[in-house]
C-alpha cells in the first residue's frame, strides 16, 4: 500500500502544520474531499469518528478539502468563507485545506477520480493502515471499528 504524503498546510485557526507527521492523534482518520458537496459524504463519517475518539484517546480525525495549487489572494478568500461558514474551533483545527498540485497527490494514493471523498487510518509516518471511500455504511463502519481496535490493543 502507498504512503500518506508529507505535506505542509494551515488549518482553519490557521495553524501551520505537517501531515502527518503533527496531526494530533498516534493514528488519524483524514478525510479527503475534492468537491463542496462532499461535505455531507464527511458528514456521515463524523459520529462513528468521534465514539471511536472517545473509546481510543490517541486516535483523531481532520478533513482535508483538496484544491487546486492558487495564489495567496485566492486561498485566503477561499479558507475565510470556509471559516466564515464553521463556528467551532475544534471543527476549523481539524479542517487542513490543501492547495496542492493535484495529480501527483492522488497518483501516490491511488485515487481515481475526484466524483467522491476517501478516507485514510495513518500513523505519523504516512503509515496507511486502512482505506475507503464514500459516505460511511456499516460495512465500512464495521471495518474500520475493527482495524482500530486490532491496531490500538496491539501497541
Amino acid at each position: 500500500m502507498p504512503k500518506f504524503p508529507h505535506l505542509i498546510a494551515e488549518n482553519l485557526n490557521q495553524d501551520k502544520l505537517e501531515i502527518p507527521s503533527q496531526l494530533k492523534g498516534k493514528l488519524n482518520v483524514v478525510l479527503v474531499a475534492f468537491q463542496q458537496w462532499h461535505q455531507t459524504l464527511v458528514d456521515s463519517w463524523i459520529p462513528l469518528l468521534t465514539e471511536l475518539m472517545e473509546k481510543y484517546s490517541e486516535l483523531d480525525f481532520y478533513e482535508l478539502p483538496t484544491i487546486r495549487k492558487m495564489n495567496f489572494v485566492y486561498r485566503r478568500f477561499i479558507d475565510g468563507g470556509m471559516r466564515a461558514g464553521i463556528r467551532s474551533v475544534d471543527t476549523r483545527k481539524r479542517t487542513i485545506t490543501l492547495y496542492i498540485e493535484k495529480t501527483p497527490f492522488k497518483e501516490t494514493l491511488e485515487i481515481e477520480n475526484e466524483e467522491t471523498i476517501y478516507v485514510f487510518l495513518v500513523d505519523k509516518h504516512g503509515e496507511i493502515f486502512w482505506r475507503n471511500e464514500g459516505a460511511i455504511d456499516q460495512e465500512k463502519s464495521l471495518s474500520l471499528r475493527s482495524t482500530v481496535k486490532k491496531l490500538f490493543e496491539a501497541s
